[in-house]
């Protein structure tokens, strides 16, 4: 392949990397978790091609592993690989995130819905210690961090609803649009509004509020598809 990989990012620094001693399945699950950390965080650019050997090297793992993970993330639309052509990071599509945000907006107020009719005092105290965490992140830009809470965020919602079906869905829904969301915080004011949302969404939860909780969903998913539409 022409073009090489970014070698790019503090993100690199000491990845926890596999001995030889270690399985094949470690090594398999080691190069799937980063390469799709890179892909999520936009490390590895849209539409970028990417080279088996470079990013084994980047690794530090063999080309088998590298191999095994990049076909497991085709079948997640995060890569195509094309016969002859090689690897290319799939490209961003305003439409295909409009799509993931309307299948989003339903589900999302449903498992807002049943957190709050299920969730536990518990589930609610992860949620706000997850969001406490924000304002230094904030403070420090820190868009890798920020991402990682949102997703736990989101996460912790999911469980509380106590439906593992909703939540499989979510999170998946919520991993295709991680690099979406890496470009929607290129806005400063961005960042402090998700800390507010989620800070009314745990508030309507904590009260059991069902019908504040899920305008608060809405809200929310509304303010980062207009962000989206503006940042593209």
């Amino acid at each position: 392949m022409a073009n090489p990989i970014r070698l790019v990012g503090a993100a690199d620094a000491e990845p926890t990397i596999p001995t030889p001693a270690q399985s094949g399945a470690a090594m398999r699950e080691h190069a799937y978790t980063e390469i799709k950390r890179r892909i999520i965080s936009c490390e590895f650019r849209p539409g970028e091609p990417l080279n088996e050997a470079q990013v084994a090297a980047l690794l530090g793992l063999g080309r088998t592993p590298v191999h095994q993970a990049l076909h497991r993330l085709e079948v997640e639309g995060l890569v195509s690989i094309l016969p002859r052509k090689g690897v290319l990071v799939t490209p961003l599509s305003l439409n295909e995130v409009l799509d993931m945000i309307e299948v989003r907006a339903t589900n999302e107020v449903l498992c807002a819905t049943l957190a709050c009719e299920r969730g536990h005092d518990s589930d609610f105290k992860a949620m706000r210690d997850i969001v406490d965490r924000s304002p230094e992140l904030i403070a420090r830009r820190d868009i890798p961090a920020l991402a990682a809470l949102d997703l736990k965020f989101h996460t912790a919602m999911s469980a509380a609803s106590r439906n593992r079906v909703l939540a499989d869905l979510l999170r998946g829904l919520h991993e295709k649009q991680a690099r979406f969301w890496f470009l929607s915080l290129s806005d400063p004011q961005h960042l402090e509004n998700v800390y507010q949302e989620h800070l009314e969404i745990v508030n309507a939860l904590e009260r059991r509020d069902v019908p504040a909780v899920r305008e608060a969903i809405r809200e929310h998913i509304d303010e980062f598809r207009k962000i989206f539409i503006r940042t593209l």
